[in-house]
């Protein structure tokens, strides 16, 4: 399709323009020209600037704007004059980045901005093709700014180069200059090599961004969370300004021309700079809470000259903030951790007190527009510059508009920048909401709203427009979710950037009392990896719940759709059942837990959201299934120690070749490959994850990988002993009869002198082959008792006549 051309035809305007203003200087008459159909098209529209001022009814004086503007020298409330802001503007063109030097930052052609060279590309239908097929090949890698076990990996050419110290990172002077200021401060001395700096390199280079290893506020990574919070508000904000910059030269050159016009036909490229709709921005948060926290990091990071007044702002704080207490929020210096001044009265782990103490509010959208000296919050949508909404608000919206033909969401018909932050929370909420959302983006709109047709860039009228957004996807974590919708909706034709990181695991936080058995099943697809764990599940693991007449059996699930065909299968099996999932109703809950403590149910279904939301510790929990693993790490060894008893408490964990992103945050991403590749499982056979200390030369953590006949062939464990300030360490262990019907085991132990070792019971009878007998073993550091040296062997032999097994044991005392 050729680039529409402008052939200049004076009409009358319903609304007040530059062009209109110089029109009242001059009092010229209409000259009538030759017009095209597409002029035809554009007659009856309202061909405004998508910059104008103010609209008559936001209650702003045009006139006294446009006389501002044509006053030479006046000193906005930071010193700046208005004059500054047009000299900039008309250098737009002119703007060179500087050479990078020192620092790894992203790199921008040396004569052009990013933001031009991004928006003017031509995309060929060649490169639409490939794009369509949305096959990703990452061909470079750099270390992670910060971040020692992480790297950045990208598609195309690497963008990333060494910066200049003295480099204004691509950004446009007045917002540099006064982000420099805002820094220093807040204390930073050095900017330059700041988290912040760093990752608006990132951002500028206008590539697709999947950020998965983020420390949240609520983490105690307040400092890490704000700094890139700034950086990619101050990305949105350079976004919209050279926008801005660039509509409003533009309209300098069209009112000239219209001045002097004689049926003048423009060329066809040089105008274009619209999109169907003004709103070029949307940011995507879960809670008010962090809406709040994001505008007020907007109005603290746009220059002074641009902010004289910020309308709507004690209604933004009364609907945004804290209704409890609008100072709640208290910053520890010291640890960057986010306290509320009531946490104390709450027995919540401190991350939920931090990110619940707010205003959790998940349904709020709210305008953001800019003219010239003034922020206007709570906008129309239409009329703004940038739009902050939840997904569920959004798709609220997006329904109404499919029920009412006279309500649109053409608003996201033109969102060029689009920054999704805490993705992890938005998946604990509901991911589809999010990728609902995705799809509505940058679609031909239904209706005409007031956009200059003739204006509009002709990738916009190719349907092309998603190819041309940049989207930053934010979050502590990446699930296949997150990775899909990263992968499949987002396809800039720029190339995309991710984060990947090695995980040590969080296994050193799960009690040492606790035996964990990992048994991987094997699925042909992902497709197939629910149903073949709910077979594995049925077949392997039910049947022993089943003829045990023991109680306390916690089964952990990590998405709702699992938690239904559970609860479905277990009905049916008439099993004793309490259910506490995403919909529990709160009069249920206490009720729930009661039954599950005293004994009443033998089994309770407890799912990963009501636990993100609730973070209950449940009683009486003495055999944990983990049916599905955790997306979130730190539940894991939440709900691992919520286990009870002394002897007997184990957790079996069911994962397959398809949950090694959850795995590897969980036992560490070395061993979740082993665990992965390893030789195919066959039925009834798994794998066995113990969790040892090094004791011999520096205490580390140790994931042991070993092949077992079934989860109860356990004939060869080993024990490591760690004395700490705990004299007393305690394993328990099981006996798998291999000898013949009647076989009696005794035990004998070795040991350095220092240590007493009691094993409970000291013989072991079993009446049949294959029978499975438990014993407990203490290990008590002597008082007193004189070390030579600080580590020492020993073994635990059960034997008898025909038999004989042994269990190697290492020790090790540290600071007794």
């Amino acid at each position: 399709m050729p680039a529409p051309s402008l052939r200049l035809k004076r009409h009358k305007r319903t609304n007040k323009s530059w062009a209109d203003g110089k029109q009242k200087q001059k009092k010229r008459p209409r000259k009538e020209g030759k017009i095209n159909l597409e002029e035809d098209v554009a007659g009856d529209s309202q061909s405004l600037s998508m910059f104008e001022e103010d609209s008559v009814e936001e209650g702003s004086d045009n006139e006294s704007d446009l006389q501002e503007q044509r006053t030479a020298g006046i000193v906005d409330a930071d010193g700046d004059s208005d004059s500054e802001d047009i000299l900039e503007a008309s250098n737009t063109d002119q703007e060179q980045e500087l050479d990078v030097k020192s620092q790894t930052v992203a790199k921008a052609p040396a004569s052009r901005s990013s933001f031009h060279s991004h928006l003017e590309y031509k995309l060929p239908e060649t490169e639409v093709e490939d794009l369509l097929k949305k096959k990703w090949k990452y061909q470079w890698d750099v270390p992670a700014f910060g971040m020692p076990n992480c790297k950045w990996v990208g598609t195309g050419e690497c963008f990333l180069e060494v910066a200049n110290m003295n480099s204004d990172c691509g950004l446009k002077q007045r917002l540099y200059k006064h982000w420099l200021d805002v820094c220093r401060t807040s204390g930073s001395n050095d900017f330059h090599s700041s988290p912040q700096r760093f990752f608006f390199s990132l951002c500028n280079s206008y590539r697709d961004i999947l950020h998965c290893n983020k420390k949240p506020f609520y983490r105690k990574g307040l400092k890490e969370d704000s700094a890139i919070m700034d950086a990619y508000i101050m990305h949105c904000l350079n976004h919209i300004f050279r926008t801005r910059d660039l509509v409003t030269k533009n309209d300098s050159k069209v009112g000239k021309r219209w001045e002097n016009a004689k049926d003048e036909l423009l060329g066809g490229d040089e105008f274009l700079d619209h999109g169907f709709t003004r709103p070029k921005v949307l940011i995507l948060l879960p809670f008010k809470s962090i809406a709040n926290r994001a505008v007020n990091s907007l109005i603290k990071l746009t220059p002074g000259a641009y902010k004289v007044n910020v309308e709507h702002m004690s209604r933004f704080s009364n609907e945004f903030g804290n209704h409890d207490d609008e100072d709640n929020v208290n910053t520890n210096e010291l640890t960057g951790s986010v306290k509320n001044s009531n946490s104390q009265k709450s027995s919540k782990p401190p991350d939920h007190q931090a990110l619940f103490d707010g205003n959790v509010d998940d349904k709020f959208m709210i305008g953001i527009k800019f003219t010239r000296k003034s922020i206007k919050l709570f906008s129309d949508f239409y009329s703004s510059d940038l739009i902050v909404a939840s997904p569920l608000a959004l798709l609220k919206k997006i329904e109404e508009a499919k029920r009412d033909k006279e309500k649109d969401v053409d608003y996201l018909s033109s969102i060029e920048v689009l920054i999704i932050d805490h993705a992890d929370v938005i998946a604990m909420q509901n991911w589809a909401f999010l990728t609902s959302v995705l799809e509505q983006l940058n679609c031909i709109p239904s209706k005409q709203h007031g956009t200059d047709i003739m204006r509009i860039r002709k990738w916009y009228l190719d349907g092309h427009a998603r190819f041309y957004r940049q989207t930053i996807v934010l979050g502590c974590y990446a699930n296949p979710d997150i990775n899909a919708s990263f992968n499949r909706q987002c396809v800039n034709y720029q190339g995309k950037v991710k984060l990947i990181c090695q995980y040590k695991g969080v296994l050193p936080k799960v009690s040492d009392q606790v035996r964990q058995i990992y048994q991987r099943f094997d699925a042909d697809s992902v497709a197939e990896a629910d149903n073949a764990r709910l077979d594995y599940f049925v077949q392997k693991v039910f049947p022993k719940i089943k003829d045990s007449d023991e109680g306390g059996v916690m089964l952990f699930i990590s998405s709702y759709y699992e938690y239904v065909r559970l609860r479905n299968f277990l009905k049916s099996q008439n099993a004793s059942l309490c259910l506490l999932g995403d919909y529990a109703e709160p009069r249920d809950v206490t009720r729930m837990r009661n039954w599950f403590r005293n004994g009443e149910k033998k089994i309770m279904l407890y799912t990963e959201r009501f636990h993100f939301y609730r973070r209950y510790k449940i009683g009486g929990v003495r055999n944990l299934i983990v049916y599905s693993l955790p997306e979130r790490k730190e539940f894991f060894p939440e709900v691992v120690n919520m286990l009870e008893g002394a002897d007997d408490m184990t957790c079996t964990v069911l994962f397959s070749q398809f949950d090694q992103l959850q795995l590897e945050r969980i036992v560490g991403t070395a061993s979740a490959r082993r665990m992965i590749t390893s030789e195919k499982a066959r039925p009834g056979h798994g794998h066995e994850i113990q969790w040892e200390r090094s004791t011999l030369k520096e205490l580390q953590q140790k994931t042991i990988l070993r092949k077992f006949n079934n989860p109860g062939d356990l004939n060869y464990p080993s024990f490591l002993v760690v004395f700490t300030n705990n004299r007393v360490v305690r394993y328990t262990r099981e006996l798998t009869n291999v000898g013949a019907a009647g076989s009696i085991y005794e035990v004998a132990v070795t040991g350095p002198q220092a240590v007493q070792v009691t094993v409970k019971p000291s013989k072991l009878a079993f009446k049949n082959v294959g029978d499975r007998l438990r014993y407990t073993v203490t290990f008590v550091a002597r008082k007193g008792a004189s070390l030579t040296d600080r580590s020492g062997f020993g073994a635990i032999v059960w034997r008898n006549a025909q038999h004989q097994v042994r269990s190697p044991v290492a020790f090790s005392w540290m600071q007794l």
